[in-house]
């Protein structure tokens, strides 16, 4: 699943703000970016969320996971006026995203918690560990990744074996996998089957490669109904017809993976019954 790249950190940057001890719990939080939103919804009571950012509740396309369970929950699209016009005691950002208003909140004395991107199931631990301690919410971060080992268990138990070798392709033809994405797969039981070589600088793969590699399984990222998006086109291309009868195909919508956190695992449950779909065939 393609992430946004500008938004990784370093580990270092992880273990020095685990340093800090635990502030007390907020009062009015704001959230400014998609992946934020997902944290600060789960591990803050509702009435100290001061607004979350507007991608939480979009649905042109969901991107995500609290889309519906968010409606009517203050959305704001973040600059420096709205953020401060909500008086907020911390503002939970995601590192290295919207730099101009991290750098005004921060001249104005505006505390500002930055969160590093998860790179593999044990960064997701250590950074949902953190929020925690930082947003007074220790018993909800601990509920989390309980919830996230539970899942990770039932993966394990469910994963098809030998691993079922697996395409993830997106809208516009992106199909790289890595950091929690390609973890959630293996747990499940897939294998990536992107040929090396294959992608381009961008990350995406040519249909013909596609069909050359011959999947097992094919997961096209999206709804089969996508209307007429340019994005969506490649997904439906004629070619793929030529995989009838060896590759399991099926659209799947894997919100989740979309940010890294501890519903990422909230996939493993598709991900396993397309793999063993795909060993029956």
């Amino acid at each position: 699943m393609r992430a946004v790249q500008f938004c990784l950190a370093a580990t270092a940057f992880v273990a020095t703000t685990l340093c800090f001890p635990a502030l007390a719990a907020p009062q009015r939080v704001v959230s400014t970016f998609l992946c934020t939103d997902e944290y600060v919804f789960r591990l803050v009571p509702r009435a100290h969320i001061a607004a979350l950012s507007y991608e939480a509740v979009d649905r042109k396309p969901v991107v995500s996971t609290i889309a519906d369970k968010a409606l009517g929950m203050p959305v704001i699209r973040p600059s420096t006026e709205t953020v401060l016009r909500l008086k907020p005691d911390l503002v939970v950002m995601y590192a290295g995203t919207n730099p101009r208003l991290h750098l005004s909140l921060s001249h104005l004395g505006v505390p500002v918690l930055d969160v590093p991107w998860a790179n593999s199931l044990a960064d997701v631990r250590t950074v949902t560990k953190m929020l925690g301690d930082k947003l007074g919410a220790r018993d909800r971060a601990a509920a989390l990744l309980a919830e996230m080992d539970a899942k990770i268990a039932a993966a394990r138990a469910g994963a098809p074996r030998p691993p079922v070798r697996t395409i993830l392709y997106e809208p516009q033809g992106y199909a790289t996998v890595a950091g929690v994405t390609e973890e959630v797969m293996q747990l499940a039981g897939l294998v990536n089957a992107v040929p090396q070589g294959k992608l381009t600088r961008a990350g995406q793969l040519p249909v013909e490669a596609v069909i050359a590699a011959a999947p097992e399984l094919l997961i096209l990222g999206g709804e089969e109904r996508s209307g007429s998006a340019r994005a969506y086109a490649v997904l439906h291309h004629p070619a793929f017809k030529a995989l009838a009868g060896r590759t399991h195909m099926e659209f799947t919508q894997l919100t989740p993976l979309l940010c890294p956190g501890p519903w990422s695992l909230d996939s493993a449950e598709t991900l396993v019954r397309l793999g063993r779909a795909a060993r029956t065939r």
